[in-house]
């Protein structure tokens, strides 16, 4: 474990001497300097864990001296000294960005303390920037189509507003992933992204869900509950399928966009949110008003920044880059080697249409990742387990696409006859012995 270092920069000798003492013996590593240019002539080398500055110094003050440590090193905690007389200045300091500020003469309890709630306290952000970078990482868009490069465009420029959001997209193509985004480019990133899939819940209870509920308001509501709208306040609430929600709850939900107020069910008290509404459906929605099923003024409230979300087949190209995503995320999650997909795989992989999307391309690989003994995923091994994605006129020669279709009939006459080989090789009308070769040959593994 690194040692907790310090940088005290005072331009008497006896605070620099004396807190040089309290800190080596706490166990901190101590570096002094007599003037702001000396001490940002350190910082030009060293990265301490504290900085301890004066406010009245020679040449460079410390109010100057702090504005370009909070500009070049931003993450390290300056607390201030301030002599008797400079309060004045110690506030402004502290508005600039100085956690504390001390006055002379020093308390040497209060400078450890002072000292330590610093280190903590720069260790907590540097944690949370890590928490949002791992956040980040984890909704990343994969890809660099023209689809995508334009879809990340899109998420950058609608995120940085506080419109309302209108996602539309088939099933599995990421809309959740494209909500998630926006929320991240928002101002509101540090808030609650709160999600309602509005066709998993039952009608009898979505209002419940959407506005919370007071006790004793209905039959099973025990104790009061918080709604989604609530849970969201100051930050995001994602509608899921919103073309699934009912026309009653709609006029609901169209009042509270209007008011950004409601009430709990059961309730009878204003209670007011700041929240940002993203919706997203599969659906027509412009249809389904056309056909009834849908509010025309909730449709044109949500649909402020329309935002379309591309279907897997219209981004093929893509097709390599997620599978590499997703073959490093299984065996990270797994904890086993990588799958590496041999060319005729991959071609059978990216010739398929993907109706479900990216959802189906990943449930397909992680069910690929499992499955496959080898380290090598071969066309044959695709076959087997999705024998609807195989396009044989995807395989280089005649003997590949012999193998495959046979691999794969052989493994659904096992299956039909409950893995029995002999029954298996009496339908097939070949030797018991040389279906058992042929198993072996392709890789079939008896349950």
């Amino acid at each position: 474990m690194n040692e907790t270092s310090v940088l005290v920069i005072d331009d008497e000798d006896g605070i620099r001497e004396t807190l040089s003492l309290i800190f080596e013996d706490e166990g901190f590593s101590v570096s002094v300097a007599s003037s702001a240019e000396e001490g940002l002539e350190f910082l030009s080398k060293n990265a301490p864990d504290v900085i301890f500055l004066d406010i009245w110094l020679p040449g460079m003050d410390g109010i100057d001296a702090l504005e370009e440590i909070r500009r070049l090193y931003t993450a390290i905690p300056v607390i201030i000294i301030s002599g008797h007389g400079k309060i004045e200045q110690a506030v402004k300091a502290t508005k600039m960005g100085a956690y504390d500020f001390l006055e002379k003469p020093l308390s040497l309890e209060r400078v450890i303390l002072s000292a330590k709630r610093a280190i903590e306290h720069k260790e907590l952000i540097m944690q949370n920037e890590m928490l949002k970078k791992d956040t980040m990482q984890k909704f990343v868009i994969i890809g660099e189509s023209p689809a995508v490069v334009n879809l990340r465009k899109q998420i950058e420029i609608a995120g940085k507003s506080n419109a309302r959001v209108l996602i539309m997209g088939e099933s599995g193509a990421g809309k959740e992933l494209v909500a998630r985004n926006l929320h991240l480019q928002s101002d509101r990133l540090n808030k609650p992204f709160i999600e309602v899939n509005c066709v998993a819940i039952p009608q009898e209870l979505i209002e419940s869900e959407l506005f919370g509920h007071e006790k004793g308001s209905f039959t099973g509501a025990f104790e009061k509950k918080k709604g989604k709208f609530e849970l969201a306040d100051e930050g995001t609430l994602f509608l899921d399928e919103i073309g699934d929600m009912s026309m009653t709850t709609q006029a609901k939900v169209l009042r509270v966009i209007e008011t950004q107020e409601f009430q709990r069910v059961g309730g009878s008290k204003n209670i007011k949110v700041d929240v940002r509404i993203i919706a997203a459906t599969n659906k027509d929605l412009h249809k389904e008003v056309k056909e009834g099923k849908f509010r025309e003024d909730l449709y044109f409230r949500l649909n402020v920044i329309p935002i379309i979300v591309p279907p897997l087949r219209e981004r093929r190209d893509d097709l390599p880059i997620l599978i590499e995503h997703f073959m490093n995320t299984f065996a990270t999650e797994y904890g086993k080697s990588p799958r590496h997909i041999e060319p005729d795989a991959m071609r059978i992989l990216q010739g398929h249409d993907w109706p479900g999307n990216v959802r189906e391309l990943k449930n397909t690989l992680e069910r690929l990742f499992i499955m496959t003994q080898s380290r090598v995923i071969k066309a044959a091994d695709v076959a087997a387990f999705n024998s609807s994605t195989v396009d044989y006129f995807a395989f280089e020669t005649l003997k590949d696409a012999r193998d495959s279709f046979e691999r794969d009939y052989i493994l659904k006459q096992l299956e039909k006859h409950k893995w029995n080989v002999s029954k298996t090789a009496e339908t097939l009308q070949i030797e018991r012995s040389n279906l058992h070769r042929k198993i072996k040959g392709f890789g079939i593994e008896i349950p």
